[in-house]
């Protein structure tokens, strides 16, 4: 696979970075979790490029994209894909999300119907319990702990990410993604993103139910759940029965469980089963 082409873009009054792979298919935008970067998206952009062109963003606050104050919710952030789309003169994209980046893909499918071809929703956009999200934030709280830290060094950065089950085995393409956020400071290096940020984008989505889009969802949906748990066996963000409802109320979606895998390792590791759910769900007419 060739390396990521990096871009600007515009999004709603905001620069966004885009990660390119180059293909020759329809285009796959990719949105990424609360706490993601866009090259979460390259062993999956491996096997997607070059049969399609594979584009991810760093949402804002996150990455290389600009910075702002506040804004930080689900609504924002879709009217940033469809600027980003506008920008790049795209009459229709495949949207694919995961985590956060699902919720938005869902938001930005139910808003704008006519700017996507299909939808794929990664492990996320269940009617979730608030029991059910205590334990799901319990299990990426590895993943909050390190933002707004200063670390002596890059490699102190990464030393307990390396200890999390979920990173394991510790691998290029984690040390990359994590090399990408990390920014150097006074003293050391930290994550790029704010914490206030992530709180304000933690508190605004629980304004949000998302059992609102799926009656507006009309383009096909394929949804792909991980049936592992974090560090619990059941800190699952979508799990069955929420997955289910998604595909009885949304009119044209289907789910495939992606054995084996849990939240992270959907994205972050090889897998077959994901991959040919994927191309299948785009081959069809």
């Amino acid at each position: 696979m060739s390396e990521a082409i990096m871009k600007k873009a515009r999004g709603e009054g905001v620069e966004i970075q885009l990660a390119i792979w180059e293909g020759e298919g329809k285009p796959i935008l990719c949105i990424h979790g609360l706490t993601a970067n866009s090259r979460c998206w390259e062993a999956l952009a491996g096997t997607l490029a070059p049969k399609y062109r594979v584009l991810a963003m760093d949402l804002r606050g996150r990455g290389l994209s600009e910075k702002p104050p506040s804004g930080y919710s689900v609504a924002r952030h879709a009217k940033d894909v469809l600027a980003v789309i506008d920008d790049l003169k795209l009459e229709q994209a495949v949207i694919m999300g995961h985590s956060l980046g699902a919720i938005i893909a869902m938001a930005f499918g139910a808003e704008y119907p006519e700017r996507v071809d299909r939808l794929i929703l990664i492990d996320a956009g269940g009617k979730v319990s608030e029991e059910q999200m205590t334990k799901f934030f319990a299990g990426i709280k590895p993943s909050l702990d390190r933002l707004g830290k200063v670390f002596p060094s890059f490699e102190a950065y990464v030393e307990p990410l390396k200890q999390v089950p979920f990173n394991q085995p510790w691998s290029p393409a984690l040390e990359a993604y994590f090399r990408y956020e990390a920014e150097e400071v006074e003293g050391g290096v930290r994550s790029r993103i704010q914490p206030g940020h992530i709180q304000e984008e933690i508190l605004n989505n629980t304004l949000v139910d998302v059992v609102q889009f799926y009656p507006k969802i009309t383009r096909p949906v394929l949804i792909l759940r991980a049936t592992e748990g974090l560090l619990a066996e059941d800190d699952y963000l979508l799990p069955t029965e929420a997955a289910q409802r998604m595909v009885r109320e949304m009119p044209n979606a289907r789910c495939v469980d992606v054995e084996g895998a849990n939240h992270y390792t959907i994205i972050f590791k090889p897998n077959e089963v994901r991959d040919r759910a994927i191309d299948d769900f785009l081959s069809e007419p």
